[in-house]
């Protein structure tokens, strides 16, 4: 049984839940990268772990949504994204394991290695994949897909919101804190006083937020802006926060009424660069740096630039004599074994511009995928 539902039995009955993970995610000292950058107390919480063939935060959120989706009767899910979207592979990897059918709604991105694998392995797990060039329309193409599968399936997809981050998704973080703290009892880690996560659709860092608080933990979390302000604001946190809290109290009036204030956390905005899956000089050099350090593969997108963030604080001495926890929320499973020979000409033809294009000129991890 998952920590959160040990603590609050009545979650467990309310809550719907399928278990996609393999818990706990392991923690780790890193004694050469800590040595390298002056901090002497630094661990990375591995949830690339969290499942196979394909791992990462996304899946903790996806075992109540995809829960409810099961319980609802659903036979299909579709979410969004943008074309490389680790979610939109999470979602579609995930419902294929449990027999339902990934519908990912994808919009324009700039292309990298890691975009080309993920859209072959979003094939590899029969999704079906749709490409918009802005969001209107997309909006309307939702509107038409679902009505088209209503017709074909006699009921709608279940909608899974961008990130998975409503408060139904987030209480698989809100369990990840619990698990962070059985993992401190154990010995296996000192308690935090920071945690640097990346902040996207702000369900993970929001989670934590909850679950530190409902736990009275000391930890601080430090989110690292890997997208505009026009997606995630301190506003969103707050609502998320709000809205989250409220449905856990709902559910079970034994989980404590928490709040949140603006200057409890501070968004880092510096770390962004010109945009989302934009690479940057110093997210790239973290990801070299942590590579180099600790064999620990890191992206450009999410993880690199909150471990720069990091390191930044880090030399700026800002960490000195701090515990320190990386929360390393990339997938870390080999999947290039289930797409070596998927020819990508096999794709909707709107997505071939991603292996017909440069990729982007910055570190990227995995193999090339032509």
């Amino acid at each position: 049984m998952i920590p959160i539902f040990q603590q609050f039995p009545g979650l467990k009955d309310k809550l719907p839940y399928v278990s996609l993970c393999q818990f706990p995610t392991p923690v780790k000292k890193l004694d050469k990268l800590g040595q390298a950058i002056g901090v002497e107390h630094l661990y990375i919480k591995q949830d690339g772990l969290t499942a196979q063939p394909f791992g990462g935060n996304k899946i903790r959120k996806l075992e109540f949504l995809l829960g409810e989706a099961l319980e609802q009767g659903a036979q299909e899910v579709m979410t969004f994204g943008w074309a490389g979207s680790n979610h939109a592979l999470a979602a579609a990897v995930s419902a294929n394991k449990i027999g339902l059918t990934g519908i990912s709604m994808l919009m324009p991105q700039h292309s990298a290695d890691y975009v080309r694998r993920n859209l072959l392995m979003s094939h590899y797990a029969n999704a079906e994949l749709h490409h918009y060039p802005n969001k209107l329309l997309r909006y309307l193409g939702v509107k038409y897909r679902q009505f088209r599968h209503w017709l074909k399936k006699g009921k709608a997809p279940y909608i899974i919101p961008l990130g998975g981050s409503t408060p139904l998704g987030i209480v698989g973080f809100v369990n990840a804190a619990f698990e962070l703290k059985n993992q401190i009892e154990k010995k296996e880690i000192l308690e935090p006083e920071f945690i640097y996560v990346a902040l996207g659709s702000a369900g993970t860092a929001v989670g934590l937020m909850i679950g530190l608080k409902a736990l009275n933990m000391k930890s601080k979390i430090i989110p690292i802006r890997i997208i505009g302000q026009d997606v995630t604001s301190p506003a969103t946190v707050l609502e998320l926060f709000s809205k989250t809290v409220d449905f856990l109290h709902t559910a079970d009036p034994s989980f404590p009424v928490l709040e949140l204030s603006e200057h409890e956390f501070n968004i880092r905005d510096e770390y962004l660069g010109s945009g989302y899956a934009r690479f940057t000089k110093e997210g790239n050099e973290a990801v070299d740096l942590m590579d180099e350090a600790e064999g620990i593969c890191l992206d450009g997108t999410y993880t690199g630039k909150a471990a720069a963030a990091l390191i930044d604080d880090a030399r700026k001495q800002v960490l000195k004599d701090r515990v320190v926890l990386f929360w390393n929320t990339l997938n870390a499973q080999d999947f290039s074994g289930f797409i070596k020979d998927l020819d990508y000409h096999r794709l909707p033809k709107s997505f071939h511009r991603y292996f017909e294009q440069n990729v982007q000129p910055l570190v990227d991890f995995g193999p090339e995928v032509t």
